[in-house]
């Protein structure tokens, strides 16, 4: 994850907003190679369908085969392990794809963390949530990006790499200027 993937094309940002390949990723991310029927099982999904989402996503590049896993016609996928960034500004097609990759993302994670806040989980105190309101130039802002992001590498690595009592955790970021100019 050396340099990062700009996800310009709407064809791609299209096939990354569908909800069941955003599920597809998600369960890839977290938990590691599957095959079209271990994911269809796991999502409660046909295994047709759950095959040609597969492709798709192969398709752009944001997902491949497991070599090591698979055998014969029985293919392991795996995430592609890359840091994706989203057109800045984006525009056109582009933007309005953009867009709903990023609803879909941001509506699935925070689906995820008022879940979270309602149950009993040892690591709610662990948890962290901030709003902050910052004054920044442009330059900062740029450089604040590049910082956060950096900093989420160092902890980034597949469910296979991860060590023991590890867990999955969303990380949510945005920093963008507010339209209040006072």
């Amino acid at each position: 994850m050396d340099h990062p993937r700009v996800v310009d094309d709407p064809r791609a940002l299209r096939a990354l907003a569908h909800p069941l390949r955003q599920q597809i990723l998600r369960r890839l991310s977290q938990e590691g190679p599957a095959t079209s029927a271990i994911l269809a099982r796991e999502l409660g999904e046909d295994r047709g369908a759950t095959s040609f989402h597969l492709r798709q996503l192969a398709r752009y590049g944001f997902i491949a085969v497991d070599d090591a896993l698979s055998s014969g016609r029985r293919k392991y996928w795996r995430l592609v392990d890359e840091d994706l960034r989203f057109p800045r500004p984006p525009d056109g097609l582009a933007a309005e794809a953009s867009g709903a990759v990023l609803s879909q993302l941001w509506g699935d994670s925070l689906a995820e963390l008022a879940r979270f806040f309602r149950r009993a989980d040892p690591w709610l105190r662990e948890a962290e949530t901030s709003h902050s309101a910052l004054r920044l130039t442009q330059d900062e802002l740029a450089r604040f990006g590049e910082e956060y992001l950096a900093l989420l590498r160092r902890y980034v690595r597949t469910a296979e790499d991860a060590p023991a009592g590890a867990r999955p955790v969303i990380a949510l970021f945005t920093a963008f200027p507010s339209d209040d100019a006072s």
